[in-house]
């Protein structure tokens, strides 16, 4: 049997671990050629003592590094699975030479996501998404023809505040906004789930992944997080994806993908029936299940506003959002402003900074023109801390 060679981008972050935990679980299914941390070294020196990569690398090593694990290591499929931009070029390297990459960033797709599906045709490397989202989109996309698709559903679980004042969101606190009801992710990811940036971003993801625009992609709000994505045809037919909240799953799609991994026993016999209901989403065994579906409040989320806009303006300017809002969490996340500043931040940050052709420069060009702009912004803004 062939052991994928696997490379992973950010090996000590959310689902970069998350990820390995899949390895070990099919050890005959994937060989782990490069592991690239960021500054966590003792648990990327644990993980290079059990997968033995041929290359590690960290923050230390700079995009040099990330380039090396990406390119260098033989890998048949790279994660990339850091935050922000610091592995555009590794990621574009790759693509290039047409190795395929299972993608969990979703500032990559957003800043240049045109730029990697252009480079990804050009070389037959395949882009393989993570968030389960867009994995739901991709499974319920396969043998249809794009023309007969209406519209795309991603779904949102509502985040931590999704029941909350908007009076009481404005000041939360740190803790609180990083009280995930359903999925465990890393500190970004969860603060953009708490504004709902995360579903505004994934938009903007779907619409470079899957080719469809803006209007033919919409959000509804879904507690529970088991239905992570529907497809409406043209005839009035209804796809949709369903796991319980388990990065996992999509992550081994990503990585064995057009297989899937043997998890379970086949057969009429595999499942009981509380075995059932877990898969479908049930807890602490349950013995019914309700799912629920609403529309996103835009008064109390903007940032999904701001997201729309962006796609719709075009050009750089989803760079620009998403630059700005990386720069607006880390300084909610630092004390430095309100959570209910965060949005002001970014749409400040649009305001200010022209949109450029969306060229790999051009993007670079407003990725550093956004952060400055939105840096000026949150020192403008900034209260006391302590």
């Amino acid at each position: 049997m062939h052991s994928r060679r696997v490379a992973i981008l950010g090996s000590t972050g959310s689902i970069g671990t998350q990820a390995l935990d899949v390895v070990a679980q099919h050890p005959d299914a994937f060989d782990v050629v490069a592991l690239a941390a960021g500054r966590n070294i003792e648990l990327l020196r644990e993980q290079a003592r059990i997968f033995s990569p041929k290359i590690t690398a960290t923050a230390e090593d700079g995009p040099a590094g990330l380039h090396r694990v990406a390119v260098e290591s033989d890998a048949e499929i790279v994660l990339a699975a850091t935050d922000g931009s610091v592995a555009f070029e590794a990621v574009f390297g790759a693509v290039e030479r047409g190795i395929d990459v299972a993608v969990a960033n979703k500032e990559l797709i957003v800043a240049a996501g045109e730029l990697l599906v252009q480079s990804a045709r050009a070389s037959g490397a395949r882009l393989l998404p993570v968030d389960s989202e867009h994995s739901a989109i991709f499974q319920c996309l396969i043998g249809e023809e794009h023309s007969s698709v209406a519209t795309i559903l991603l779904t949102a679980s509502g985040g931590p505040f999704w029941r909350m004042p908007r009076e009481a969101m404005e000041n939360a606190d740190l803790t609180t906004a990083l009280a995930h009801p359903t999925w465990r992710m890393g500190t970004k990811n969860t603060i953009d789930s708490a504004t709902m940036m995360n579903k505004g971003l994934e938009v903007i993801e779907a619409s470079r992944l899957f080719g469809f625009s803006g209007e033919q992609i919409r959000i509804v709000v879904h507690p529970q997080s088991v239905a992570h994505g529907f497809v409406i045809f043209t005839d009035g037919s209804v796809k949709s994806q369903l796991a319980a909240p388990d990065m996992r799953v999509p992550i081994g799609y990503a990585l064995s993908y057009p297989k899937r991994l043997p998890s379970f026993e086949q057969g009429p016999a595999a499942f009981s029936n509380d075995d059932i209901l877990r898969l479908l989403g049930a807890k602490n065994g349950e013995a019914k299940l309700q799912y629920e579906f609403e529309a996103p409040d835009p008064a109390r989320f903007p940032c999904v506003r701001l997201a729309y806009e962006a796609l719709a303006a075009g050009e750089t300017q989803p760079t620009v959002l998403s630059a700005a809002n990386e720069v607006a969490v880390t300084a909610f996340v630092e004390g430095r402003i309100a959570f209910g500043r965060i949005p002001d931040v970014i749409e400040g940050a649009m305001n200010r900074v022209r949109p450029e052709e969306p060229t790999l420069q051009g993007v670079k060009k407003a990725d550093g023109e956004a952060r400055t702009a939105a840096g000026k912004i949150v020192e403008a803004i900034e209260r006391p801390i302590g």
